[in-house]
């Protein structure tokens, strides 16, 4: 489970021409788990004119174009290696789609229209970036279009794109009909039972607005959007709430745009009727989507297959830390105490090791807050609430902070969860004092764990290593694990 360094991603670029909105993204970091430097989109609804009359909007083209000669300007004032240029359902279905597409390249750009099911291929990767382990059906809804496609084992099968997006659906579709076009749609193709006992995982900004309402109802310690959960039977009711509820209401309930408000009807209702069709055993929300999808096709194999929490968390450490990484290491030196792991802790109590340097440069009466923000908010993927809680507190036990983990957060862990994180964190601390945060005076010691005691054993030659705040933190240690403890040289 050791995590490989890549080499860093670029930056690259990608601009996603949509059939609601238009979107510049720069990308940088760990090609595994690429970060966002910049990111701007205007909801120029070019599908809208296509779903009228065949043809995209004047207006909205004229639009478009203004952000394109932005976006190709900053693109070339921040150096990026690569510029994506991709073109949707609405460019891809508009009778005037090709001048477009001509306009743009007279801008200097190179956009390329994706067909339906490039689109859907790319949606299906983005998800398995973010999910590696995910089983089940990807659902992106767009503006004019709904991608469909099966992902197993790391890989995505045959996709179908349909003519289903928000702005071609109206403000109330007909939910028998919207089931029927489905089933029509699936009928002939292996998607039909794909989802059938597994996952439908949403990509596409109007499922993620739906996700952020039911996030705020709910009033959950931990809103945020990725890996975010329901049950099938949970469309329903926010389909109820959201006929009752105010536009305004909306938008302040879940923090969505003004213009993206009149979408969450028609997705909502298209999402029960997937549920109705495809019968899955949960809904589950991703951050990633068709772009991300572009940059992980792009990948080696070898690349791919690195853990995506493990990529991110080793990239954020290195930066962050003091003397270069070596959370690995600390991980294996802390182990030993922890023999009784599954395999779903090992992989967190890792990636805290790897994270154990990040908050060394605030002020030291925050550092632990600062630990835990990293932790339970941090840009990461292949993680969800659970995990994040169980980050932000072995980080905030790591960081001296044991009394000020949030309780809200704590309710999300299960019984005993909370005293394993923070013996991690206890763990993390001592052996990071005891070396001063450097790899090469760790090795000249180690840790044992017997019934009765934790023991500390250092090397005769490094003696000088042992203190009384290395005593003091082995002391804690060995509490919070029920245990005596004993130090020797040898």
């Amino acid at each position: 489970m050791r995590p490989r360094l890549t080499s860093s991603l670029g930056p690259v670029g990608i601009i996603d021409i949509g059939s609601n909105s238009v979107r510049f993204v720069a990308f940088g970091g760990s090609p595994r788990v690429p970060s966002t430097l910049f990111n701007e989109k205007i909801m120029a609804a070019l599908g809208k004119g296509v779903a009228k009359n065949g043809a995209l909007d004047e207006k909205a083209v004229e639009d478009t174009l203004v952000a394109l000669a932005r976006f190709r300007l900053l693109a070339k004032e921040m150096g990026l290696r690569k510029l994506h240029t991709v073109a949707t359902a609405a460019v891809r279905d508009a009778s005037n789609g090709a001048e477009f597409l001509y306009r743009a390249t007279a801008l200097g750009l190179k956009p390329r229209l994706l067909s339906g099911a490039e689109e859907a291929e790319l949606s299906g990767l983005g998800v398995i970036s973010a999910i590696p382990r995910a089983t089940g059906i990807v659902a992106d809804l767009g503006g004019g279009s709904l991608e469909l496609i099966g992902i197993a084992r790391g890989a995505a099968g045959e996709g179908v794109s349909l003519p289903l997006g928000v702005l071609r659906l109206g403000v109330d579709p007909n939910l028998p009909m919207l089931t029927d076009q489905i089933a029509a749609a699936l009928d002939q193709g292996k998607l039909k039972d794909a989802a059938r006992g597994n996952g439908l995982y949403l990509v596409g900004g109007s499922f993620r607005s739906l996700a952020a309402l039911d996030l705020k109802l709910s009033n959950h310690p931990l809103p945020i959007v990725h890996q975010h959960r329901f049950t099938p039977e949970r469309i329903a009711e926010l389909r109820t709430i959201l006929r009752d509820t105010p536009p305004d209401e909306l938008r302040q309930k879940a923090n969505v745009s003004r213009s993206r408000v009149p979408t969450l009807g028609p997705a909502a209702a298209l999402l029960e009727a997937l549920a109705a069709q495809l019968c899955p055993r949960k809904v589950i929300v991703s951050a990633f989507g068709l772009r991300e999808g572009l940059l992980y096709r792009d990948l080696s194999q070898a690349v791919r297959e690195e853990d995506p929490l493990l990529a991110a968390a080793l990239d954020v450490g290195e930066q962050l830390g003091r003397f270069g990484d070596h959370g690995a290491s600390l991980d294996q030196w802390i182990a030993p105490l922890f023999p009784d792991e599954n395999l779903a802790n090992t992989r967190l109590r890792l990636t805290a090791c790897l994270l154990a340097d990040i908050a060394w440069n605030a002020h030291p009466d925050f550092r632990a807050e600062r630990a835990v923000d990293l932790a339970v908010h941090g840009n990461w993927v292949g993680i969800d609430a659970h995990g994040r809680a169980l980050l932000g507190r072995a980080l905030c036990s790591a960081f001296g902070g044991d009394g000020g983990f949030s309780k809200k957060l704590e309710a999300l862990l299960h019984e005993g969860e909370s005293e394993r994180a923070a013996a991690w964190g206890r763990a993390i601390r001592l052996a990071q004092r005891l070396s001063g945060g450097t790899e090469t005076l760790l090795r000249k010691t180690r840790v044992e764990l017997s019934p009765r005691r934790v023991t500390l054993t250092i090397s005769p030659r490094f003696k000088a290593l042992y203190a009384e705040a290395i005593e003091r933190r082995l002391k804690q240690l060995a509490t919070a694990l029920g245990r005596e403890y004993l130090v020797k040289f040898g």
